[in-house]
């Protein structure tokens, strides 16, 4: 979707002026995050099963070895764009009189969230991403509580890796910290957090190369994300959004392209406000869900599904150009698990942070619940005909986990997806109907390693 015309640009450049302080607010207990899917991939992270509820490893099994493939936490928006725009234009209503009720309180607002977010530094971590890194920990060491003695007992190593991009750094650091505070045994076990690109920023890497041009260059994709953004109900849900803030007659003097940026950004701030929420005023919250309709904001939250489909998920049907790439990451997910049954390996844990456009691609590759469904060339990605959701597949803070277990010679392996026990896909035989247990052997063999 075109995001702003030239003119809008310079009427930004013009307007826009400095954001003022604002004090950070307090710890307070998250708010719930009605309508999830409107947020799309921005949604904050909350496990999906209650710890007491996962299966019992089979008798005899102790766990000898877990690793991990995390999203950052939840994180302020990457720049000031949006934040920009839609002040350019309150600054210009509010001199010419043209701000509604809801809209003269609308400015003030972006400007608090403006301020946090610079604050925090945009597209670093929040407090809710930070907490949200360390809760998941924690939840790890009291799931596995004799795997980390061994750990501990024995001096294996918890080996760390990210993107290198700061926000994954950051969350490797929260995650481990909180790690060792459960135990501070595991302390020095726990080494540097590594950088490996080609792992975990593969998008950006060698291996990314065809994939990247296809984003660039495919024609098909262009065409489709085309005709599913620019429908008329895009258009009709973005005067809907701005006539909350602006009057009408100051809304139809902007272009068709002009009012879709303008309601694009204002749907991003209320998409990213949950994730700031400890930085709010009082600590619960921004309200931004005061700008936006439920319907208009299902409607841009469908429209950020429909691009992260295409260019990041299970995409066309013909086509595994999206999620082929990250097979190197599931490569590693079997290769320390064979290192740690060849006992060639010193490790205890494999923790790895990354970013959506990881965690999207390898669960389609490995057809996680909700991503196991393609679009036909004659039938696009819609919510009616399609399971895929952002706010499912890879909230702020997705994480893929495998637990391995042992007994003798024997291994089994249990995937938490979001924090629930997750079957491995259709061709996977568990070690017993409704297990969430399975051979390592059947999963070499149904995953194609022999």
């Amino acid at each position: 979707m075109k995001r702003v015309t030239p003119a809008l640009a310079a009427l930004c450049a013009l307007l826009v002026t400095a954001l003022p302080a604002q004090a950070a607010g307090q710890r307070a207990a998250d708010p719930q995050v009605a309508h999830r899917d409107s947020y799309g991939t921005k949604a904050p992270y909350a496990p999906e099963q209650n710890p007491r509820t996962y299966q019992q490893a089979p008798a005899g099994f102790t766990p000898v070895f877990t690793e991990n493939v995390s999203r950052h936490g939840s994180r302020s928006a990457t720049d000031s764009e949006d934040g920009d725009l839609v002040l350019a234009l309150w600054d210009k209503a509010r001199a010419a009189g043209r701000l509604t009720r809801r809209g003269e309180e609308f400015g003030p607002k972006v400007r608090a969230l403006q301020a946090a977010m610079a604050r925090v530094g945009y597209g670093d971590l929040s407090g809710r991403g930070r907490q949200e890194m360390r809760d998941t920990a924690r939840r790890l060491a009291e799931r596995l509580p004799s795997l980390f003695r061994r750990i501990a007992a024995e001096g294996e190593k918890i080996d760390v890796v990210s993107s290198g991009q700061g926000r994954a750094i950051d969350s490797g650091n929260e995650f481990t910290g909180a790690l060792a505070d459960a135990d501070p045994d595991l302390k020095p076990l726990i080494g540097p957090i590594r950088t490996d690109k080609d792992l975990l920023y593969f998008h950006k890497a060698a291996g990314g190369a065809a994939y990247r041009d296809y984003i660039a260059n495919d024609q098909r994709l262009a065409s489709t994300l085309r005709s599913l953004t620019d429908q008329p109900k895009t258009h009709e849900a973005a005067r809907s959004v701005l006539r909350r803030l602006f009057e009408a007659d100051f809304v139809a003097g902007l272009t068709d392209a002009d009012q879709v940026a303008a309601a694009q950004a204002v749907y991003n701030l209320y998409a990213i406000a949950p994730a700031m929420v400890e930085e709010s005023p009082d600590g619960a919250g921004w309200g931004m869900e005061r700008y936006l309709s439920r319907s208009d904001a299902a409607w841009f939250g469908y429209l950020s599904d429909v691009e992260d489909f295409y260019e990041k998920g299970p995409g066309f049907s013909d086509s595994d150009i999206t999620y082929k790439m990250a097979g190197v990451l599931l490569d590693d997910f079997f290769r320390q698990v064979e290192a740690e049954k060849a006992g060639t390996s010193t490790l205890g844990a494999e923790l790895r942070f990354t970013h959506a456009e990881e965690i999207i691609p390898l669960a389609a590759l490995m057809r996680l619940p909700g991503s196991t469904k393609a679009a036909t060339p004659g039938q696009p990605y819609t919510y009616r005909d399609n399971p895929w959701r952002g706010a499912d597949v890879a909230p702020l803070g997705a994480n893929i986990q495998w637990d391995v277990f042992r007994k003798g010679d024997r291994y089994l392996v249990r995937m938490l997806y979001n924090e629930r026990e997750t079957a491995f896909r259709p061709g996977c035989t568990p070690i017993a109907k409704g297990s969430r247990f399975y051979d390592l052997t059947e999963l070499e063999r149904c995953f194609g390693r022999n």
